[in-house]
Parts: structure tokens; sequence; C-alpha cells
């Protein structure tokens, strides 16, 4: 276990070994910070009251005071390599390899006892400036741990404020052209151009915005990240070309399929399987890898065998909510009202909020889908051994 501190608010952290390295969020201020390769705050205990004090290694040596008993001491040493091959022989001095306590201090550092009420002023501004806390247990919290049942919770993971301001975007800004061009009629023509570069770049960042939701479960995210286009439009394109590369390989045989014979045969069935199968780990190779060599058959066959009852649970679950969601177009106004073969009529400015509406949904829903994506990775990114 890792155990350090928050650099900007000073909170406790814990998290496993494996996660050395990686980015997360500090769950007490949400600032994004890296996670060392080794703990950086040791825990020992105060020799006249036995309190047990974590403080942070960079105080190893300085004077302090114990938060209890007001006892003044200095911080022992820590990181003393003891190992049979560098130890050097040193008379009766004994190392802890555990929680250090007062008695592996040198009696060189331990401070001379002085009258009652007579410090120095040097000592006075260490012990001010060095107040010790009382390690608090409770208070430590592991990054990607859920605060509701994973069932709730991976659902209300675009609802961060860069979620739900990101999900305005892609449906407002859409929704906005298509109203202007219905009230301006015949003379929208030069509105629907336009509306239609805007619903490309639209559509560039919303790729983008995935691809960072990906990136940021795979590092222990529970929430939308907080990221507002900080990427020029060469590398949202890139991104773009990643999930639309996805999308065709996979997917693809299965889309054309349908559309150019309208069959669902066993062809159509087993397409469709594929399509299923593989999406999910070719998607999160794609972004993981940043390239679309992730669809390597070879990488995504020995990537699923290695998660295999793991990745299952995924696909099982992912083409539940699908299949769920499925099911919306079929209230949509219009639809359920309009008979077989009955000429489409002109939306009204109506319909097109509704039909936003019902868009806007399914991004909320592609977003749920990037977090367990990414997810999929943060828990079992050891199988995987992809080494990102």
């Amino acid at each position: 276990m890792i155990r350090f501190c928050c650099e900007h608010c000073g909170r406790k952290i814990s998290v496993q070994d494996k996660h050395a390295g990686k980015r997360g969020k500090c769950p007490e201020c949400g600032t994004l910070i890296v996670i060392p390769t080794k703990s950086t705050v040791f825990t020992f205990q105060c020799q006249n009251c036995e309190r047990k004090i974590s403080v942070p290694k960079t105080h190893a040596g300085k004077k302090v005071q114990c938060p209890n008993c007001k006892e003044r001491f200095i911080v022992p040493a820590v990181d003393i390599d003891v190992s049979p091959e560098t130890q050097s022989p040193l008379p009766d001095r004994k190392f802890s390899t555990g929680a250090l306590t007062l008695l592996d201090v040198p009696k060189e550092y331990r401070l001379k006892d002085q009258p009652a009420g007579q410090t120095s002023e040097s000592e006075k501004a260490t012990v001010s400036e060095l107040e010790l806390e009382e390690e608090q247990p409770k208070g430590e919290e592991s990054i990607g741990e859920r605060k509701l049942p994973w069932y709730i919770d991976i659902f209300l993971y675009p609802t961060s404020p860069s979620g739900l301001i990101h999900l305005l975007i892609f449906v407002a800004i859409p929704l906005l052209i298509d109203i202007i061009g219905t009230l301006m009629g015949p003379l929208g023509i030069g509105v629907g151009l336009l509306g239609f570069l805007l619903n490309v770049l639209i559509g560039l960042y919303l790729c983008w915005f995935i691809t960072e939701c990906v990136r940021d479960s795979a590092k222990g995210g529970t929430r939308a990240p907080e990221v507002f286009a900080m990427s020029d439009l060469g590398d949202m394109w890139s991104q773009a070309l990643h999930i639309i590369g996805c999308y065709l390989i996979l997917l693809g045989p299965f889309v054309f399929y349908h559309i150019f014979t309208g069959k669902t045969n066993v062809i159509f069935w087993l397409l469709l399987a594929f399509a299923a199968f593989f999406f999910p780990m070719g998607l999160l190779a794609c972004i993981m890898f940043d390239s679309i060599r992730g669809l390597n058959p070879i990488l995504l066959i020995s990537s699923i065998f290695s998660t295999f009852v793991q990745y299952i649970w995924l696909v099982l679950l992912i083409v539940a909510i699908i299949l769920a969601f499925s099911a919306l177009p079929d209230l949509e106004p219009g639809n359920a009202q309009r008979s077989p073969g009955q000429r489409p009529q002109p939306p009204g400015i109506l319909t097109l909020i509704v039909g936003w509406i019902f868009n806007g949904l399914y991004i909320y829903i592609a977003f749920v889908i990037a977090h367990l994506i990414g997810r999929f990775y943060w828990r079992h990114q050891e199988k995987l051994n992809w080494e990102v």
C-alpha cells in the first residue's frame, strides 16, 4: 500500500502499489495528482504517550511536538538501507522495518530537557510550523473508490460539472442550428451549410471527449473529467479517427449488411455478435495505445482470454444498457402515430426539441459506456499487461 499526502490540501491518501505513477483526483480537493512510486508518509509512536503519529518523510530530522502529550522530539530518520549487502557495522544499533518509534532515534537527536516555559526562538518557529496531526485512518480514501453501489454510481458518471456542460454543448448547439434553419424556411439553406460544418466540429469534439472519459476512467476516475477543449483540431481529428476506424472495422460489416440486404438471417446475427463481442476491447485498445494498431487481432484475442470472465460481464452489461435504451425512439413524437408508408411531415420546433432531448440521452449513455470500458482497464490492467 502506498500512503502519501495531497500536496495541495494535505489529505492523507492510500492506494494499492500497482497504481504507482498513475494520475488521480484527490478525494478532498479534487485536484489532479500523481501517485508516487513509494509511500511518502510514515508512522511512528511517541515514546511518552505511545500515540501513533503519521508525518511526511520530509519531516525526518526536524523538531516537532506530539499533538497529544506535547512532548518535543526530533522525527526519526527513514529510508535507511539495512540490507545485508549494504549494512555497515554499527554498535548496538537496531533499525525497525515497520512502524518507527522514538527508540529508533539516536541520543544525539533527542532534544535536551529545558526548564518549563523556556524554548528557543528557533525551536518555537519549528514547532509551530510542523505541528503534527493525529493519524486518522478513517479519513484515508483510495483513488477510484465509489461512494455509492456500482450499479447506481456508473449512471451518475456524466453528472460532474464538466460532464453536464459538455452534454449541454452537444445537445444545445445542434438544436439551436435546427431551430434557426426551420424558422428561416427556404432562406435557411445557408444556415444549413454552416450548421453542417458546426455539427462536424461538434462530432469531432464529442469523439475527443469520449476518449478522455475512457482515459480518465482507466486512471480511476468515477465522474466525467474536468477538461475543456484542451486539444487542437488535429488532435480531435486523430481521436475521432480512432473511434471511426474502430467502428468501421468492427461494426461496419454488420451495419452495411443490414443496410444493403435488410435481412435478419444467420449472417446478420453472426455479424452482430462479432461486433458486440470485440468492440469494447477494440475501442479500449485504440484509445489506450492512441493508435488504430490497437485493433491487432493477436492483441485483442490474447487480452480477451486473459480477462475472459470479467470481459464477458462487461459485454453483457453494455449490451443490456443499449437494449434498455433502444426502445427510446418508439417514444419520440410522431414515430408511434405515423402509420407504415405514411410520408413524414416536416419537423416542428417542438418535435425538434423532443428529438434532441432523446439525442442527449443517447450521448449520456455513451458517456456511461465509455466509463465502463475505461473502468475495465482500471480494474484488470495487470491481467491485460499492456504497459500503457
